[in-house]
């Protein structure tokens, strides 16, 4: 406060200059990608652009020729940069097209609009014609007439109106194909959202599931066999991380999909003890096979719930896994109580894995369910995959 008061005592001079917050400048936004044409909007093309309408100088030069004898200098040095230069004029096509879309209702409006800017295109064009003949008629070509002159520049209104308006239909085909490509893109990434969330609800599914099981098997334990109960928690804990791990990428191979039903089976040994026996069958070759994730987990945890846990003396779930030229094949077998009626419909975890399937896009894969007296057998068909990555069919 008494320094304050000391700064207001001082004269105006003495006193310390307030220094003023510097105003930043506004950031700069991009441009439109609509007010540039692609052809100028990179300098290949631009180049491309000059090149190309140079090479069309060349035709109009001979028949410049053909109308009035002139050297070939004489026609290029005029042909060539009123090409060049009518080349950017109707690129302004662009904008008009954009302008103008030809639709039912707006097709003779379009039609109207496209006519005048292309007698305004060759008006500019004559003018400019005018002017360059004029000046080259003083250094190349001393002796060309008025008329001669006059002949130039009707060839080039003839010429410029066509030239026009073949612009602008070319930049109607090319705008529609790009609405065409907007469109489709637009469809593509509604069904890659649609299927991003149809998965993640299957994966909110998958997870619970499990969990509500695992919970009850903990709970039965805890008063019977508190170190069953504290080793089965620890196994929880790891396959919900390998679950969580395997669930965020795009394909695993099916090594590690075994691993992980390996992890989900020694959780369950410990509540069905011998009741629970497991074989597996797993070729080298279809272990190194990708395939979507959380896939064999569900076939699994269905055998023990609707087989070993039906069965009074239990029973052997076996998983065999064979690669078969381009096909992947898996099974998984369980033993059911052949006094059990037969099941209706699929349970949730068949309908998982076939709507996972679906989601996923493999679309050669099959998934079929058969009970055979007191086997229930479960068998998977992919597409035998492998490598770093799946085929864009294969990810949806």
């Amino acid at each position: 406060m008494r320094h304050r008061s000391l700064a207001r005592r001082l004269p105006p001079r003495h006193r310390p200059a307030r220094r003023r917050p510097r105003r930043r400048p506004p950031p700069r936004r991009p441009p439109r990608p609509d007010r540039m044409h692609p052809l100028l909007a990179r300098p290949a093309r631009l180049l491309l652009v000059v090149a190309t309408a140079a090479l069309l100088g060349v035709p109009l030069a001979w028949l410049l020729r053909l109308l009035e004898p002139r050297s070939w200098v004489a026609a290029l040095a005029f042909a060539v940069p009123m090409q060049v230069f009518y080349s950017f004029i109707v690129l302004s096509a662009w904008w008009v097209c954009r302008r103008h879309p030809i639709s039912g209702d707006t097709i003779g409006k379009a039609v109207l609009a496209q006519i005048a800017t292309a007698t305004q295109a060759s008006a500019v064009w004559v003018g400019l014609g005018a002017f360059w003949a004029v000046t080259l008629s003083h250094w190349l070509h001393p002796g060309l007439s008025r008329v001669a002159i006059l002949r130039d520049l009707t060839v080039l209104l003839a010429a410029g109106i066509p030239l026009y308006l073949s612009s602008a239909a070319a930049h109607y085909l090319f705008l529609a194909f790009e609405a065409s490509h907007a469109a489709e893109r637009r469809v593509l990434e509604t069904e890659v959202t649609a299927r991003e969330a149809e998965l993640r609800a299957l994966r909110a599914q998958l997870n619970p599931h499990f969990l509500f099981n695992s919970l009850n098997s903990i709970n039965a334990l805890v008063g019977s066999d508190p170190e069953g109960a504290r080793r089965m928690c620890e196994g929880l804990g790891d396959f919900l991380r390998r679950t969580l791990a395997l669930g965020a990428r795009d394909d695993v191979t099916l090594g590690e999909e075994l691993v992980l039903v390996e992890r989900y089976l020694n959780i369950e040994q410990l509540r069905f003890g011998e009741r629970l026996r497991v074989e597996r069958v797993v070729e080298p070759a279809a272990a190194d096979c990708r395939v979507p994730p959380l896939l064999l987990q569900p076939l699994v945890e269905n055998a023990v719930k609707h087989g070993i846990q039906d069965c009074l003396a239990g029973g052997v779930i076996r998983i065999d896994a064979r690669r078969e030229g381009t096909s992947l094949r898996v099974a998984v077998e369980n033993p059911v109580d052949p006094d059990a009626p037969s099941r209706v419909g699929e349970g949730v975890g068949l309908q998982n894995v076939r709507r996972r399937l679906e989601v996923f896009g493999a679309r050669e894969a099959r998934l079929s369910a058969q009970r055979s007296g007191d086997v229930f057998r479960v068998t998977l068909t992919l597409p035998a995959i492998g490598g770093a990555e799946l085929p864009e069919a294969a990810r949806g």
